[in-house]
C-alpha cells in the first residue's frame, strides 16, 4: 500500500531529542527553539520569527495582536482548514468568504475589495498548495483600505512570490509544521513577524501574557503579568524533531521537487485530452512541492478514482470542504458574491500521494493506475 503521507524523517532526529533530555532542557524556548527561529528567519528574511504549538495558534496570536473584535470582518476564501476562519471567530469576527480562482485555487483577487465593508479589518490570503496568491493586488488593496494582511502560510514554507518569501508579505505569516506538512514537528507552527514594533507584544501574548521572554534575555530583573495570552510555546523536544529536517531543507524539498514533476510529466498526456486539469503555477510564484493534486470531471468521477486507486494499494485523499456549507459556516460567517468556483472545483480535486522518500517508481506506479483508469 503507498500511502497518501509519511511524516518526514531524517535520522537526526532522537539525537536531537536525546540531547534535549540529557541537558534538562525540554520546556519552551529552549536551545533548539531558538535554532529554529533563527533558520526561518534566515531562509525567509522576516524580522523575527516565533515557534508556536500550531499554525492554528500562529493565526490565533496574529488576530489578538491585530485586535480583531466583536462586529469586525475579515475576508477570507471558504476553501481552506477551518483554522484559518476559527482564529476570527473565537475573537467575535465574522469571516466574510469570497470565491476563488479556479487555477490556483487561491482567493480571487479581483472580488475582495467588492467585500470590503466599513468593518472589515484584515484580508487573509491562503497559499493553497504552496503557491501563492497574486500579493501584489492585495498589499495594494490592503494599503488603499487600511487593512491588516495576515498570510496563512500553513503549505508555503521555501515557497515564494517574485522572489520574497510566503508569509513575509503581511503583517505577519503563519506556517504549520504538522505531520502532513514537508518539515514537521508532529504539531507545531510559526509566526512570522514583519514589523519590529510588534516583537514584544507577540512575546508578551505567545508568554500567557507575561513578560517572560525579556526576563530571560536579562533585560529586566523580573517578569509579571502584562496582558492577556496564553501558552503558545511548543516544547523544545518538538523543536529538535523539527531542527532536523530545517537542516536538511534543500534536499527534503529536491526530493518532493522531482515526485511532483514526475507527475506532472507522467499525467500531462491526460491533461492534454482533457480528461483531467493538472495544478497550475503562476509566473513568478515558485512552489516546494507541498502536494500534487489532479481535478477530475466532478465529484461522482473523484470518488471512483479514489476507489479505483485504493483497490490497487494507492491512498489518495479530497482535501478541505468549503467552510461556508458547514455547520459552524452557516452560522457564524457569511459569503460575499457567487460562489462560482469554490464548490465545484473542491469537489473534483484529488490528492495523490506526497512525502520525503516517496520513489519516482512509486510515483510512476501511481500514475500507470491513473491512466488505466482513464483508458477504460
Amino acid at each position: 500500500m503507498i500511502t497518501f503521507n509519511v511524516p518526514p524523517y531524517t535520522g537526526k532526529e532522537m539525537e536531537y531529542i536525546r540531547e534535549c533530555v540529557e541537558n534538562q532542557k525540554i520546556c519552551g524556548d529552549g536551545p533548539y527553539t531558538k535554532k529554529c527561529n533563527e533558520w526561518i528567519e534566515g531562509r525567509t528574511g522576516t524580522t523575527k520569527c516565533l515557534l508556536t504549538t500550531s499554525c492554528t495558534h500562529a493565526t490565533e496570536m496574529a488576530a489578538l495582536l491585530i485586535g480583531v473584535g466583536e462586529g469586525d470582518e475579515v475576508i477570507m476564501p471558504s476553501y481552506t482548514f477551518v483554522s484559518t476562519a476559527d482564529a476570527f471567530v473565537l475573537r467575535g469576527a465574522t469571516p466574510v468568504f469570497v470565491d476563488i480562482r479556479p487555477d490556483t485555487m487561491n482567493i480571487d483577487e479581483n472580488l475582495i475589495e467588492a467585500a470590503i465593508t466599513d468593518r472589515t479589518r484584515a484580508i487573509v490570503p491562503v497559499h493553497y498548495a504552496g503557491v501563492s496568491c497574486e500579493m501584489d493586488k492585495i498589499m495594494e488593496l490592503a494599503e488603499k483600505y487600511h487593512l491588516a494582511v495576515i498570510e496563512d502560510a500553513a503549505q508555503g514554507i521555501m515557497s515564494t512570490y517574485k522572489g520574497k518569501a510566503l508569509g513575509t508579505f503581511g503583517e505577519y505569516g503563519c506556517f504549520s509544521f504538522h505531520e502532513t506538512k514537508n518539515f514537521s514537528m508532529g504539531e507545531g507552527g510559526a509566526l512570522l513577524i514583519r514589523d519590529a514594533e510588534n516583537i514584544e507584544d507577540a512575546e508578551i501574548i505567545r508568554e500567557k501574557g507575561t513578560n517572560r521572554s525579556k526576563y530571560y534575555r536579562g533585560q529586566i530583573d523580573k517578569y509579571t503579568w502584562i496582558n492577556y495570552g496564553s501558552s503558545y510555546l511548543p516544547s523544545d523536544m518538538n523543536a529538535a524533531y523539527l531542527y532536523a529536517q530545517l537542516e536538511m531543507a534543500e534536499e527534503i524539498t529536491a526530493a518532493r521537487m522531482a515526485c511532483w514533476d514526475r507527475y506532472y510529466e507522467n499525467l500531462y498526456p491526460l491533461a492534454q485530452t482533457g480528461k483531467i486539469e493538472l495544478p497550475a503555477v503562476p509566473e513568478g510564484c515558485v512552489h516546494n512541492a507541498h502536494m500534487f493534486y489532479i481535478k477530475a470531471a466532478d465529484m461522482e468521477e473523484r470518488t471512483a478514482l479514489i476507489d479505483y486507486l485504493k483497490e490497487r494499494g494507492v491512498h489518495s485523499v479530497f482535501h478541505y470542504i468549503p467552510l461556508h456549507t458547514a455547520p459552524a459556516g452557516l452560522k457564524y460567517s457569511r459569503f460575499h458574491g457567487e460562489d462560482k468556483y469554490t464548490t465545484r472545483e473542491s469537489e473534483r480535486l484529488l490528492r495523490l500521494p506526497m512525502f520525503y522518500r516517496l520513489t519516482l517508481e512509486q510515483v510512476d506506479g501511481i500514475c500507470g493506475h491513473v491512466k488505466s483508469f482513464y483508458g477504460k
